[in-house]
């Protein structure tokens, strides 16, 4: 039976954090603003081989430790799928997008071996939204479903929600690999525009070895939709409107033009008005000692343009611009002397996908 080698990053939000559930609530709301934001796929990532199976979901992976899990058989049952996509845990997110795809697809089983990850799990890099496109590219190939870069982000998507995470639409944006997406989210309708670099881009990202809790600061900053919570819900609705979209549509042109410089400087504007806007509605989380000791730290100064949080934020994973390759490689040796997670991120020159 065929074989198929496939390779999906994960997801860095670079501007818009957010955004993309926010703009989902003009579903029923038209007078909330449109949201925007700007992802880029990670040089890290899953690496799986697939194949078809007559009957059953087959999963085995291979973590970033090098710890295996699995493999853990469902059998390829709308039900059965269902059932393990709703208890959460490691296999929903796979059973979500394999219950999505035969509810509406001809096609039978999978066998996934997804047998190296480098991509750290659960630091805002979108790891389930990384495994869920493989899954839906695996049915796509395998079964010849003749999904586009688009179609594989909705089925991913419409598996994801299916299981206890409540993600917005821009995780799976790693669908389009290492080039950078400007997204447009206006309630169910997402636009994905590819973004053409004209030099490549040095960044890092690390990992801040803290904690953080996402469902906290996702339910703290839904509370404020579509028109409540006071002044600091006013706050949270204008950052994540009139002022996000300021930013992005500048931060679109200069990534355009790989404007490194002025891409840092977004990106600590970005932070600042987070901080002032966004931080209250859900202090215990936002507040972020760790990223901000981070962010201003005196060692990094000479070889950044600027920084930010990353994914919902708090203190799990930041990212940084560098200003050329060499600075990136010492960053990364400087988090690291910090006893910080780093990992390097290159926005290479691309030509826009057909």
């Amino acid at each position: 039976m065929e074989e198929v080698e496939l390779y999906v990053p994960g997801r860095l939000c670079l501007f818009g954090e957010h955004s993309d559930w926010a703009g989902g609530y003009r579903r029923i709301d038209a007078s909330i603003p449109v949201g925007y934001c700007l992802v880029v796929g990670t040089n890290q990532g899953i690496y799986a081989r697939v194949k078809r199976h007559p009957s059953q979901l087959i999963i085995k992976s291979t973590l970033p430790d090098g710890k295996t899990l699995g493999p853990k058989i469902i059998k390829m049952e709308a039900a059965e799928l269902l059932k393990v996509a709703q208890e959460g845990g490691f296999y929903s997110y796979t059973a979500g997008v394999a219950y999505y795809v035969l509810c509406h697809y001809n096609v039978e089983g999978l066998e996934i071996d997804s047998y190296k990850m480098d991509l750290p799990i659960r630091k805002g890099l979108s790891s389930s939204a990384a495994n869920n496109v493989l899954v839906a590219r695996a049915f796509n190939q395998l079964y010849e479903l003749k999904l586009t870069q688009r179609g594989e982000m909705e089925v991913a998507y419409q598996g994801e929600i299916l299981t206890p995470s409540r993600c917005g639409r821009m995780d799976q944006a790693c669908a389009y690999g290492n080039t950078a997406v400007f997204l447009t989210f206006d309630g169910e309708r997402m636009d994905v525009e590819e973004i053409t670099v004209e030099k490549p881009l040095h960044m890092v990202v690390a990992d801040l070895k803290a904690g953080k809790n996402t469902k906290k600061i996702l339910a703290d900053l839904n509370a404020c939709f579509p028109n409540s919570g006071g002044k600091i819900g006013e706050d949270v609705r204008y950052y994540l409107g009139p002022v996000n979209k300021d930013i992005l549509f500048r931060a679109k042109e200069a990534l355009n033009s790989a404007n490194g410089e002025q891409v840092g400087r977004l990106m600590e504007e970005a932070q600042r008005f987070f901080d002032l806007f966004i931080a209250p509605a859900c202090p215990q989380e936002l507040l972020s000692p760790k990223l901000h000791f981070v962010l201003s730290s005196p060692e990094l100064a000479d070889y950044k343009y600027g920084g930010k949080g990353v994914g919902s934020q708090g203190d799990g994973t930041v990212q940084f611009v560098a200003k050329s390759k060499a600075a990136q490689k010492k960053m990364i040796q400087l988090l690291e002397e910090m006893e910080l997670e780093a990992y390097p991120l290159d926005i290479d020159v691309k030509q826009k996908s057909k």
